[in-house]
């Protein structure tokens, strides 16, 4: 027990449905008294069980943590990953349970955890350490090393009210990694720096985790950045705990379970449809150019990827969305994006095509990510098509065994004699 730094236990979490304010306290206490709308779903002693005006974002947590032990969390949007990384962090408080920790905890959440806005990226350096009950030499000490690995040293006297995401992301790593918390908590928001600088905070994360024996909470859609870089992962899904283990096995078993095969998803009501206030999908589709007297996608099987959403900006600003092909280990076969463009709020169709003779066999799913004004990450739409791509060999041509690589171009290689 003595090596267990994270101890949670039994931690729920619920949110009462609704607007806040729009019923009295009299009528809350009525509806609670009466528990009236059973639902068996709500953990049992909880004093909500019986109410269907609440939503559990976690119910019945359990898990340990080990000093030095890097845990990544895996689930679908909504699974209840952020809200678990709160109550850890000390942010909000469960509904029931309890959380046991030692040590001291860093925790980037969202752009901007913990800055104030109207003070400077050096102000707001010292601040941070100075709330992890670092003293001030000890904040000089490490002062040089945060900016360099930052890069914002020509911005360092401005106001971070008026840093860029971005930037907010560095400095906010930077601080985070590097001013010796026991604990480091790490939430989705470095999708939002670049790819140069998303290699610094996993190279960084394993120096801190191996070489310093810091204890690491990463939350990730990038597969292959939790299986680089945790120990062990566990999979939420509808606020429980449905798998953990090594992450290997688990991501595995994990993309197969959400990735149903399917090549087409509409919905018609943009309230309901899968998305935020931002965005919602209206329609998501691959139309395969088969060849061949068989409806089979192979090596050679053109592919388009057709989507529509409702748009819910008022403002012109700038979107981005950018396709993404995984295979089922996680890894990235490719990420193309649209060109940086402004719209109205409305109806938004796009296309994206997959030449044939350009991926190999196997089995594959898409992503489609939607991106304000370059940085900032408005909804990822995971595993929302999936697909399996067949082998074709030539009459006669020879070995049949699995071609190696992750794509499989039709590129020509030419043989010619000469002479000696």
């Amino acid at each position: 027990m003595s090596n267990i730094v994270i101890k949670a236990e039994n931690i729920s979490k619920n949110y009462r449905l609704g607007v806040l304010g729009s019923r009295t306290l009299k009528e809350d206490l009525r509806n609670w008294w009466t528990k009236k709308s059973f639902d068996d779903n709500q953990p049992e002693g909880s004093p909500y069980a019986y109410s269907k005006e609440y939503i559990w974002a976690l119910k019945n947590i359990n898990f340990e943590v080990a000093h030095g032990e890097v845990l990544g969390f895996i689930g679908r949007n909504g699974a209840g990953k952020s809200t678990l990384l709160k109550i850890i962090s000390r942010i909000t408080l469960p509904t029931t349970g309890h959380i046991v920790g030692k040590g001291r905890t860093a925790s980037l959440l969202e752009v901007g955890t913990g800055f104030h806005g109207e003070l400077t990226g050096r102000e707001n350096i010292f601040l941070n350490g100075h709330i992890l009950g670092m003293k001030k030499k000890e904040i000089e000490k490490k002062f040089d090393e945060i900016v360099d690995f930052s890069g914002i040293e020509q911005f360092l006297d401005t106001p971070v009210k008026r840093y860029s995401s971005g930037m907010y992301v560095r400095l906010a790593f930077a601080v985070a990694a590097h001013l010796d918390p026991e604990i480091l908590i790490v939430d989705e928001v470095l999708a939002v720096g670049d790819a140069e600088f998303q290699r610094k905070c996993i190279g960084k994360m394993k120096e801190v985790s191996s070489q310093k024996g810091k204890t690491i909470l990463f939350v990730s859609h990038n597969m292959q950045a939790l299986r680089n870089l945790c120990h062990r992962a566990i999979v939420l899904n509808k606020g429980q705990i449905i798998n953990e283990g090594n992450p290997e096995t688990v991501i595995t078993s994990y993309l197969k379970s959400e990735t149903t095969q399917y090549l087409q998803q509409s919905f018609d009501d943009s309230l309901s449809a899968p998305g935020n206030e931002f965005i919602r999908i209206k329609k998501v589709e691959l139309v395969p150019e088969y060849i061949g007297e068989y409806d089979i996608i192979d090596i050679r099987t053109p592919l388009t990827v057709n989507f529509e959403f409702w748009y819910n900006m008022e403002e012109e600003d700038g979107l981005i969305v950018g396709v993404h092909l995984f295979d089922f280990n996680g890894d990235c076969i490719f990420d193309i994006a649209s060109p940086n463009t402004s719209f109205k709020k409305g109806l938004i169709a796009g296309q994206c095509k997959i030449p044939g003779n350009f991926l190999n066999d196997g089995a594959y799913y898409i992503s489609i990510v939607f991106v304000k004004n370059i940085t900032q990450r408005m909804y990822y739409y995971e595993s929302c098509l999936s697909f399996d791509v067949e082998d074709y060999r030539p009459p006669n041509a020879g070995w049949y065994g699995k071609w190696l690589g992750y794509v499989r171009p039709d590129f020509p290689v030419v043989l010619q004699s000469k002479e000696i």
